[in-house]
């Protein structure tokens, strides 16, 4: 699939609207009222204006996101390996529970032995990775924080007509589209609660930063997600640290990212030696 922004036609005082022709090969013209033709140029498109279907972030290069990749990955643990003591980074993995079920269903294991047997692998990486955490406490957060929500919006909707109905959503792709489709009319509907991952991205470089007595910066925080819309959410500027220069979430890796490590490493996760869970 190619990753193609709708063409963007400037408009020029005094003239009538034109007809867009597409021909077979995708191209876009423009056609006047003379009957001249006039080829579009494709726009530009930033990482924050796509949607991020699978499809078109593995298959268009100049929306590739190169930061957020098994490989980035891989030379970010070797770096921070080779770095002096004293520039080495605290490196946090957080597994989501969709990925750990799909991993295990995958390997026809149980979800708790998975858990520990991909704690184990992960760890592996670089010999550099410190912390594995699940995400699922996160889950819980954001819930609990959507239902404080949704009671104080309830309570104040007869003086507030744009306090009901709530919408939630943790998927970026929705958030996304919504913020794009319907701007102003829609966003005041939307929950403020942080999705699971941005919660754990709080909890990581926050109270965990603390209880390790670490700034932000010094840890690298790393999140195995089920969907490629999570990369586009760890790179929205809302969850940048403008203080210590640092994301919540600093990469973002798919399931099916995770299953390409394991191949690249030749490792089978059912053969890993399981290890201890982590807890923050």
């Amino acid at each position: 699939q190619e990753c193609i922004k709708p063409v963007k036609v400037e408009k020029k005082p005094g003239k009538a609207a034109a007809k867009i022709r597409i021909e077979a090969d995708g191209s876009y013209f423009q056609i006047n009222q003379d009957g001249a033709a006039q080829k579009l140029e494709k726009a530009k498109i930033t990482l924050n204006d796509c949607l991020a279907c699978s499809g078109c972030i593995t298959s268009a290069e100049s929306v590739l996101i190169t930061q957020q990749s098994h490989e980035e990955l891989c030379k970010t643990l070797a770096s921070n390996r080779a770095a002096a003591p004293s520039g080495q980074k605290l490196v946090v993995v957080s597994v989501s529970p969709q990925s750990r079920a799909s991993l295990a269903a995958r390997c026809k294991m149980g979800v708790l032995e998975t858990a520990k047997k991909l704690t184990a692998f992960l760890k592996s990486l670089g010999k550099c990775v410190h912390y594995v955490f699940d995400t699922t406490f996160s889950r819980n957060f954001s819930l609990v924080e959507s239902q404080r929500e949704f009671v104080k919006r309830f309570r104040k909707q007869a003086e507030d007509k744009k306090a009901l109905p709530m919408l939630a959503s943790a998927c970026p792709g929705w958030i996304c589209y919504a913020e794009k489709t319907h701007g102003s009319f829609i966003i005041p509907y939307i929950s403020t609660a942080k999705s699971p991952q941005q919660v754990m991205g709080s909890l990581v470089k926050g109270y965990f930063a603390e209880q390790q007595r670490l700034t932000p910066d010094q840890i690298y925080h790393v999140t195995v997600m089920p969907c490629y819309d999570k990369k586009l959410e760890a790179s929205r500027p809302d969850f940048f640290n403008q203080e210590y220069q640092t994301r919540d979430v600093d990469c973002v890796i798919t399931t099916g990212e995770v299953l390409k490590l394991l191949e690249q490493e030749g490792v089978s996760l059912s053969d890993v030696d399981p290890a201890p869970l982590d807890t923050m």
